[in-house]
């Protein structure tokens, strides 16, 4: 099973998405499937044309409405997903969708989401692109979904609203809170490059704004839009696998994974400082901490300090070294690594229950052994050696309670 990336170049719209998801091998008849279930099949002429942006070819959607006056608010669309005969993982993508853009209009206009009206969003064409992208979602089941930044535009749109500012309120209030990084704008581009609706398929559709570190394409499917640009108005998505070993399984030891590692190298602080920056990188997540003496300019002393955190965090630690350290540069790269699968858990001993650690060898032979904090405080509560304590657990351990799963 792949992964899909989905690449804005520059910004997003949910028209875009679904023209790339048809590019990429999701049959219409998939789309309107689900659209009947809706009771919206006599409402609409959907089209999927080839059409160019900047010499680049696509596909653009077109969805012809045939009444062009209805408008819908939140609680008719909810009574529309909500008795729809869908799987139910279909069902729950567009209902999170469309609650997501009825809070963000909620909070926007100072009323109550149920009471929120839709204009742009409540229209067929936009019910036809939601759904057909969470449709697209769903028949193509990827393992993940990645997303880079998307632009957000600049100037002014108009919206039955009136006059909006570039971007708009609901996509503010629907990137609010969310960890999604964006372009504000290109300084050459006026206009709306993200739109609400293709900003709140993102929010709700997208498992991670954090590319993978490598990858292989194996296809891609190109959405173009209706803005004429100075550069190609498109999106890209692609079906990639994130790694070089293609069958990998996740539930198999050893697992892999990516990591990032930043290191710095710091002759102006304390020791007691370095101790105390150590302590803070493991508190607030590392998976590992390193430090050794150097020799470094003007034959100062230094210390070399090497951090190994999961890849999602790395921005925050960033954070932590500039604040809290007094070094000016930072070294930081992502690497792969292979680890055996491991879980804690319990084992009743001669002197009662004892932590262990269980680790999973390839061959999925288990390996066993008791925390080390337990064995010094058994050795000082009994007076004992290390080997004496691990020779007694050892003899008297029986069988082992698993306090989580294997990860």
């Amino acid at each position: 099973m792949e992964e899909i990336l989905i690449e804005c170049s520059p910004g997003v719209s949910g028209d875009m998405l679904l023209g790339a998801f048809n590019d990429l091998g999701v049959p219409q008849l998939e789309i309107e499937k689900t659209l009947a279930c809706f009771g919206l099949e006599n409402q609409y002429n959907l089209n999927f044309k080839e059409s160019q942006s900047c010499s680049i070819r696509g596909i653009k959607v077109d969805v012809d409405k045939v009444d062009r006056s209805t408008k819908r608010d939140w609680s008719s669309i909810k009574d529309l997903i909500l008795k729809a005969k869908l799987e139910k993982q279909l069902k729950k993508r567009i209902y999170e969708v469309f609650e997501s853009l009825a809070i963000a209009e909620g909070k926007v206009h100072g009323i109550n989401p149920e009471e929120v009206h839709f204009h742009e969003i409540g229209a067929i064409d936009s019910l036809v692109d939601i759904i057909g992208v969470c449709t697209s979602i769903e028949y193509l089941k990827p393992k993940k979904v990645f997303c880079n930044e998307p632009t957000l535009g600049r100037g002014f749109i108009q919206a039955d609203h009136g006059k909006l500012s570039i971007p708009s309120p609901a996509v503010i209030e629907l990137l609010r809170g969310k960890n999604i990084k964006v372009i504000p704008s290109i300084d050459s581009i006026e206009g709306e490059l993200s739109t609400p609706t293709g900003i709140a398929l993102l929010c709700n559709l997208v498992e991670s704004f954090q590319l993978p570190y490598k990858y292989s394409i194996e296809s891609y499917g190109v959405g173009i839009g209706n803005l004429e640009l100075p550069c190609p108005n498109l999106v890209r998505i692609l079906k990639i696998n994130s790694n070089d070993e293609k069958l990998i399984d996740q539930n198999n030891s050893p697992r892999y994974e990516e990591v990032c590692i930043q290191e710095a190298w710091i002759d102006d602080q304390t020791s007691e400082e370095i101790s105390n920056l150590l302590e803070l990188f493991r508190k607030e997540g590392a998976y590992d901490v390193s430090s050794h003496t150097i020799n470094m300019k003007k034959n100062r002393i230094g210390i070399s300090l090497q951090v190994i955190l999961p890849v999602e965090k790395q921005d925050y630690f960033r954070e932590l070294w500039f604040k809290y350290s007094t070094t000016i540069g930072l070294r930081e790269r992502n690497q792969s690594r292979w680890i055996l699968l491991r879980r804690k858990g319990e084992c009743i001993t001669t002197f009662g229950k004892i932590k262990f650690k269980q680790s999973m060898k390839p061959n999925g032979t288990i390996y066993m052994k008791p925390e080390n904090d337990e064995i010094l405080r058994l050795q000082i509560e009994k007076n004992k050696t290390a080997q004496e304590v691990k020779n007694i657990i050892q003899e008297s351990c029986r069988e082992f309670k698993a306090l989580e799963n294997w990860q």
